[in-house]
Parts: structure tokens; C-alpha cells; sequence
């Protein structure tokens, strides 16, 4: 092969190599950040809902979760939650989430948020949610009648309950863009 050709495919593939590496810290600090006023809005509007009881605390979940992710999305970085067990089925993971979803059930000490290549444009970031004691309310094994009535009204395929305090409920997520 001439001399100039090789060189030519070295430099075309370069860009291809420099694809899968990202620079970790950067994307685990942005992802951190993207995920920030979304985790302490939830946060306290859980919080809001749960003192006026723990059905007020289920209409959070199915209506302000998702206004609160949409608002804390940018046009830089796409933030939600999921879990293997969902409540609501609109929060399936992505294909993407599901090796890092594994990765922390197989290891529930691993509280470490992780950052993984999507694609040439995107990178993603994961944080684990460990269940509050607060949480069991709804989340838990025992559940008040009025309770369990309302969820098997607004999610007849619930599968979000049984949890313990401390449990991995699913990840905080965000889709970052890649600069």
C-alpha cells in the first residue's frame, strides 16, 4: 500500500477510535448537574404531596414527575428515571441504561453514578436511587387499602412495590450531548 494511502487510513479511522472515549469526569460532573434540580424538585414535591397523604404523593409521581423532568431538561441534556420495575410504563429503561441497571443489581455496595458512550452525539449518565424510608409508603410490601386501590386504578401492571428502606429503586438518568 502507497505510503500516502496508509497514512490517509490512519487518519480516517482516528475519528472512529476517538468516538468511544469520553472523558468520564466531565460527562459524571455535567450529568450531576443535569440531574440536580430535577432529583430536590421531585424531592420536594413528594415531600408536599406525601403531608397531605400518600394518594396526593401518587399524583405527583403521575403528573408532576414528568412536567419536573421536562423542565429540568435542556437542549443539552435530557434528564428522566427508570427501573426494571416499573409504575409507569412511559419510564421503561432504554436500551442503553439497561447494562448499567444490571451493573448496579448485581452489585447493590456500587453507588457510584456511571457514564457510558450512546453514540457519536451522546453520552449517558445514570445515578442509582436507593429507597428513602419515606418511600416504603408506596414503594413498600405493606400498603394501606385506599393505597393499593388507587395504584391498581392508575397502574394496573404496577410492579413497583416490595421494596425495603435502602433498596435499588432505578437510576436517575440523563442524555448528554457531546461537544
Amino acid at each position: 500500500m502507497p505510503r500516502a494511502v496508509l497514512v490517509l487510513v490512519i487518519l480516517a479511522a482516528a475519528p472512529a477510535c476517538d468516538r468511544s472515549k469520553i472523558n468520564e469526569s466531565k460527562y459524571r460532573e455535567a450529568g450531576a448537574a443535569a440531574v440536580a434540580p430535577f432529583k430536590k424538585n421531585l424531592k420536594q414535591a413528594l415531600l408536599a404531596g406525601l403531608e397531605k397523604g400518600p394518594i396526593n404523593a401518587i399524583s405527583v409521581c403521575q403528573v408532576e414527575a414528568p412536567e419536573l423532568a421536562a423542565a429540568a431538561s435542556t437542549s443539552v441534556a435530557r434528564v428522566g428515571r427508570t427501573s426494571r420495575k416499573l409504575r409507569n410504563p412511559d419510564n421503561a429503561p432504554k436500551p442503553w441504561m439497561q447494562p448499567l441497571l444490571d451493573r448496579y443489581e448485581a452489585d447493590p455496595g456500587d453507588r457510584k453514578p456511571a457514564v457510558v458512550a450512546i453514540d457519536d452525539q451522546t453520552v449517558g449518565y445514570v445515578e442509582p436511587i436507593y429507597l428513602q424510608p419515606l418511600c416504603v409508603t408506596c414503594h413498600g410490601s405493606t400498603l394501606s387499602p385506599e393505597l393499593e386501590a388507587k395504584l391498581k386504578e392508575l397502574y394496573p401492571q404496577d410492579q413497583a412495590t416490595g421494596y425495603d428502606a435502602g433498596d435499588l429503586r432505578g437510576v436517575f438518568w440523563a442524555e448528554l450531548a457531546r461537544d
